[in-house]
């Protein structure tokens, strides 16, 4: 069961797609919210949540005050599932994009204050270079990018205005977080 952790729909569950994704777990899902928010403000923000799955990390930062969010997901089953989670949970401000990562990052469109990146695991590291160089000109100033990838990846290959922050272990899944550098 994926539930929404905390926030104005904290508890509240959320459909699942039948097979192909693998949603962030409940712990590290906490875990990255609390480092996320005491590191910003998620009050206004606009997250950009990309190989959405079930929508649980783009959810979560709009329970938790986020203003706005953008579901990127190509399969076209896990997309209907993230407008059933959308209706249910009643949030304002959900755009939902069925298409892959690539094609989204790279089209003209709005800036994002915190991206979301979980591609599927056999997603390569070349691949999801593309993705991440492919956001360079869709980054806030200030803007924090957090990549769910497995604990055995090799740390993602950040746009040049990215800086390398940190990365954080959880059995077999890791996360690396990057923010957008003040003169970039």
């Amino acid at each position: 069961m994926t539930r929404i952790v905390a926030g104005t729909a904290g508890g509240r569950r959320l459909k699942v797609p039948p097979k192909g994704t693998r949603p962030t777990s409940d712990r590290v899902r906490e875990a990255l919210f609390s480092s996320l928010e005491a590191m910003m403000d998620l009050d206004g923000a606009r997250v950009l949540d990309l190989y959405a799955g079930s929508g649980a990390l783009g959810f979560e930062a709009l329970s938790r005050g986020a203003g706005h969010a953008t579901f990127v997901e190509s399969d076209k089953r896990a997309a209907e599932v993230l407008k059933a989670n959308a209706r249910e949970l009643g949030f304002a401000g959900v755009v939902i994009a069925n298409r892959t990562a690539e094609a989204y990052v790279t089209a003209e469109g709005e800036r994002f204050d915190v991206v979301f990146a979980d591609p599927p695991y056999a997603v390569g590291d070349d691949e999801l270079a593309k993705v991440l160089h492919g956001l360079k000109d869709r980054l806030a100033p200030d803007a924090v990018l957090i990549v769910e990838r497995a604990s055995r990846s090799s740390e993602p290959a950040w746009p040049e205005q990215v800086e390398s922050l940190r990365a954080k272990r959880y059995g077999d899944t890791a996360v690396y977080w990057g923010q957008v550098r003040s003169d970039g």
